[in-house]
């Protein structure tokens, strides 16, 4: 970027919630316009999703549902792998999306025909609202460097709360005098919008940081999963080559202790890793720093599952109990429930949407990745001790709502920042297995929790509180040691290594 180029009025105003730079306001505003975009489609279909799979099939299947997207995200995210060693990421993005847009269409066809979809299109939104996002992200860390990504994060995650807020409060007008099918629709064309926007953000971001580069060698033309990563300047480099300089700084007896990520080899014989057309799965697996990641994803959503699952407990016991001494004021027990969830969610999303504009960003560059990323656990820790010494409504209500509202802005933030310094490939393939299928892994174990609690435990609700403290502790633990790698990964300008496959013999 020009140093000598004046800020606009719109970088001005985003200053007051970030430290945006000259000529920086336009792109991070299109990019928190697209997740906006994307995130008000999700929460669109969202209701409807609830409707017809409660309508058709009944709540027990929500739970098979969760290990059924987590077994169909293998071969999806092996398959999206695929697609981004063959396609550059502007193609590739147009490519995943134009199918779920497909998808849509088909549903709201055969919803027109009356014939029985719920539990198909159940399974289906779970798959696309994860993989969608998840590639968002991807193109997002793969437009900035470190530095910027941390600075602009938060502005661009407020798109996201704001979406998810503007769908929710929307969708209500839109079902009643339209019918379910037709709002598939109009989430259809939210997500052709947000492919306009990608194209902006994506022609904008090529002209400032690779406008000396032939096309042939721009990410305009190069597939999305290369071996490449994204130095300080803007440009990009191979890894292989920074790989092969750092061992041979090694080798000339060069101490690199300080600067070295936790997984970087050591000094030894050089070694051609697999940089490139790596399988998603196995990126992952022979990725320390990306494992750690991925079962963090899974405590995290394990963790907060089950503190769903325990809030909705005590939610139905209160209503019970209100109605057998007649205080429910004039409601049945679903509208007692409906009521306290549509307060409880409105209270989550605000105070999210208000961490968002003026805490994140700020913990972010006071305290470093590093710290923030164990914020959210050591919150949780606090909440959870609480119910399991007192499991009232009252006081789970504000657990769970410090919680998920530390969880959608701050967590949400630094566990995409995360991906700053990886290379394209770990960008593009690794995080959609983490975002995807480790996610719903979480799903499923938070499922087989809620089976066991009920069935062996008499629906004890302090075992869920319990439980979640154990995996706090693990949690923590790999908070820690991730938040360490990321700032030993960015000191040293070089991404996390994958270790090569072990030969036979």
């Amino acid at each position: 970027m020009d140093g000598t180029q004046r800020p606009s009025p719109l970088d001005r105003v985003l200053r007051l919630f970030t430290d945006v730079r000259a000529g920086e306001g336009r792109s991070v505003l299109l990019l928190a316009l697209n997740i906006f975009v994307l995130l008000t489609a999700y929460y669109v279909l969202k209701p409807i999703r609830e409707a017809l799979i409660l309508g058709e099939a009944g709540p027990e299947f929500k739970a098979y549902a969760a290990a059924a997207m987590a077994i169909l995200l293998v071969p999806l995210a092996a398959t999206y792998g695929k697609l981004a060693d063959r396609y550059p990421r502007r193609r590739l993005i147009n490519v995943v999306t134009l199918f779920f847009v497909a998808c849509i269409v088909v549903f709201y066809l055969l919803g027109q025909a009356g014939m029985s979809t719920g539990l198909v299109f159940f399974i289906w939104m779970g798959i696309f609202n994860v993989m969608v996002v998840a590639q968002f992200w991807a193109f997002a860390n793969d437009v900035y460097t470190n530095e910027e990504g941390e600075r602009l994060f938060p502005i661009v995650q407020v798109g996201g709360a704001a979406g998810a807020i503007v769908g929710a409060a929307t969708v209500g007008q839109l079902i009643e005098p339209l019918g379910l099918f037709i709002p598939m629709l109009i989430a259809g064309g939210l997500l052709l919008l947000s492919l306009l926007i990608t194209y902006h953000v994506d022609r904008r971001e090529r002209a400032r940081t690779e406008a000396m580069l032939p096309l042939g060698e721009t990410t305009a033309m190069s597939p999305a999963a290369t071996g490449e990563f994204r130095l300080d300047t803007g440009e990009f480099k191979n890894l292989r080559e920074a790989v092969k300089e750092a061992l041979e700084r090694l080798e000339a007896g060069e101490d690199l202790e300080a600067e070295e990520p936790a997984d970087e080899p050591e000094a030894g014989p050089a070694r051609e890793p697999a940089f490139t057309a790596t399988g998603a799965f196995q990126l992952v697996l022979r990725t320390r720093y990306l494992l750690f990641i991925g079962l963090l994803i899974v405590l995290l959503n394990w963790v907060n599952t089950n503190g769903e699952n325990l809030l909705g407990f005590i939610v139905t016991d209160a209503a019970n109990q209100a109605m057998a001494q007649g205080t429910l004021g004039g409601l049945d027990q679903r509208q007692f429930i409906g009521a306290f969830y549509s307060d409880f969610f409105f209270g989550v999303n605000v105070l999210a949407l208000l961490l968002q504009l003026f805490v994140v960003s700020r913990v972010i560059k006071h305290f470093g990745v590093h710290v923030a990323i164990m914020i959210l656990p050591v919150i949780a820790m606090g909440a959870y001790g609480l119910v399991a010494a007192v499991p009232a409504l009252g006081y789970l209500r504000w657990a769970k709502t410090a919680e998920n509202s530390t969880d959608y802005s701050l967590q949400n933030t630094v566990r995409h920042t995360l991906f700053l310094p990886t290379t394209r490939e770990q960008k593009y393939k690794a995080k959609q297995v983490i975002d995807s299928f480790f996610w719903r892994v979480g799903d499923t174990l938070a499922g087989v929790t809620v089976l066991v609690v009920t069935s062996l435990l008499a629906s004890n609700v302090r075992y869920f509180a319990l439980l979640n403290m154990v995996l706090l502790a693990a949690w923590l633990f790999l908070a820690y040691r991730i938040g360490r790698m990321y700032k030993q990964l960015v000191a040293s300008g070089r991404p996390p290594v994958t270790r090569p496959p072990r030969r036979a013999g």
